[in-house]
């Protein structure tokens, strides 16, 4: 089991990360495509758990499998893409010429302002969001939020191929 974890997990966590390296690795953002790209690539890597499941199912369990044990391989191969995922963040967020945060604000400011979004309004929400960019500057905020960005598309993604892929074994006799 430990190996289907693993080589899936590592699987799914490269095709993550190369992603997010090839997208964002030369320091320009796709502020209007990037959640989408971000998000699309997360279940395309993540669709690792499908497999591996299947393979832990198929080679070890002899065909059958309980969703409980489904969603906990599933689990499993989720902590592992998502800590290479946390993991490419950390180490390109690092050595950005640029600060990210900042230009995420200004963003989402020109588009709030773009919107017609009153003035007041407007400058609350950059108050608000330059307080969490205060807070992001803490590693383990970082961590944090960079988990939560891939941790709930695992888990749907393993709730579903546990429901899928479940089979119970065949009854003797």
């Amino acid at each position: 089991m430990k190996r289907i974890i693993l080589t899936y997990g590592l699987i799914g966590g490269l095709i993550v990360s190369a992603m997010m390296w090839f997208t964002l690795g030369d320091g320009v953002h796709d502020w209007e495509n990037g959640e989408l790209i971000g998000y699309t690539t997360m279940v395309i890597a993540l669709s690792t758990i499908f497999f591996g499941v299947k393979a832990y199912r198929d080679k070890e369990l002899g065909g059958s499998i309980r969703f409980g044990k489904a969603f906990l391989v599933g689990l499993y191969i989720t902590l592992i893409a998502s800590t290479l995922y946390v993991a490419s963040w950390m180490v390109m967020s690092a050595n950005m010429k640029q600060d990210f945060m900042e230009q995420y604000i200004e963003h989402t400011k020109a588009k709030l302002e773009e919107s017609g979004t009153p003035e007041a309004e407007v400058a609350a929400q950059v108050e608000q969001m330059r307080q969490m960019g205060e807070l992001y500057k803490n590693p383990i905020v970082k961590i944090g939020f960079t988990y939560m960005e891939i941790l709930p598309v695992g888990l749907l993604i393993s709730l579903l191929c546990a429901a899928i892929l479940k089979r119970n074994a065949a009854p003797v006799g």
